[in-house]
């Protein structure tokens, strides 16, 4: 079957100017048959140079179809959802702008969705970077205590998760399913992969399905997107409660707890025990997870492992309280229709 299907990735980006060239040159270096490749770029109307790198890349490989789809909306579901109602692939594959597929990442994810017959399938999120503080951002988002039980980050195993990174799916399943949910601005993939899973399909992970992913590189962008991540997960959790687990909610308690015990510090015993017992064990954990991740790290990244996994939980955390807040009493919402 994989020896015939075609096609298509959408890449969602937005002022990927610096980096356009390597992502989109992944792509188009496929081992893949270009008449059945189709690629569409779906720019959130970027404000630098990336539209004109996308064009002279299109122009300087005419074998292929490379498409810029505009998405005014400017997130990912919204440019997904653009991209999808001109997709003719039999199979779509999301690659974000901040990364490098492997050269056989598109025959690997046919390969996969073949042989498993899962709706979706996905690899590793292998993250890496350049400076100190970077290095140690992709250490601790490829470890369980950084991420949780985000199996994509870390596992070395085929099995079944509750979501993989980017993905790719059979196009019919969105005629199916319908699109992206667009009011998701962050963890659109979450819950599309639980709406999947409600419905009684797989997702797959597949490590031999590589890529590399370049984190962020400051402690106030690393802050804000997980605090994004934490802050739209209680939406993902209003949709489909049933797929929450304990784990999810465990960041957002240990914010709550530490910011109550503070709070009442002042006027009870009990309250400044309770803060300094929750602290000192997340404390004692973040330092022996650090110390057992530092093996693979260097002299540089090492010292900033703490720092990296406070601003993971507690940012996550903070957001998922947030959420809580903005989102209560919000009912599901409905995603959104793909016509071809």
């Amino acid at each position: 079957m994989s020896a015939h299907r075609s096609v298509t990735v959408i890449m969602p980006i937005r002022n990927e100017g610096g980096f356009i060239d390597r992502s989109l040159g992944a792509v188009i270096d496929q081992d893949f048959p270009h008449h059945r490749l189709q690629i569409l770029v779906a720019d959130g109307r970027s404000t630098d140079d990336t539209r004109a790198r996308v064009q002279d890349l299109a122009r300087r490989h005419a074998d292929l179809v490379i498409e810029i789809v505009d998405n005014p909306g400017g997130i990912v579901p919204t440019g997904m959802n653009a991209a999808l109602s001109k997709a003719t692939g039999d199979v779509i594959v999301r690659v974000d702008g901040h990364t490098i597929v492997e050269r056989d990442y598109l025959r690997r994810c046919l390969a996969a969705l073949e042989r498993t017959g899962a709706e979706c399938v996905g690899g590793r999120m292998d993250a890496v970077a350049d400076a100190a503080l970077g290095r140690a951002v992709a250490l601790a988002t490829s470890s369980p205590f950084g991420v949780g039980g985000a199996r994509f980050h870390y596992s070395p195993r085929e099995e079944e998760v509750d979501t993989v990174y980017m993905g790719a799916w059979p196009r019919d399943l969105f005629q199916r399913m319908g699109g992206f949910d667009e009011e998701m601005v962050r963890n659109q993939d979450d819950e599309l992969s639980y709406r999947i899973r409600e419905r009684g399909g797989r997702i797959m992970l597949d490590p031999s399905i590589r890529s590399r992913y370049y984190p962020r590189t400051t402690l106030r962008t690393l802050w804000r997107q997980y605090f994004q991540y934490g802050y739209w997960k209680v939406r993902v959790m209003q949709k489909h409660p049933l797929q929450m687990k304990l784990r999810h909610f465990a960041p957002g308690a240990l914010v709550a707890t530490l910011a109550l015990a503070a709070l009442a510090a002042p006027f009870s015993d009990t309250a400044r025990g309770a803060f300094m017992v929750v602290a000192s064990v997340y404390v004692a954990a973040n330092l022996l997870a650090s110390a057992w991740t530092a093996r693979r790290a260097d002299t540089g990244s090492a010292p900033w492992l703490p720092i990296v996994f406070a601003a993971l939980h507690l940012s996550y955390g903070a957001g998922f309280l947030g959420g809580l807040v903005k989102f209560a009493g919000h009912f599901r919402g409905r995603p959104a229709e793909v016509t071809s």
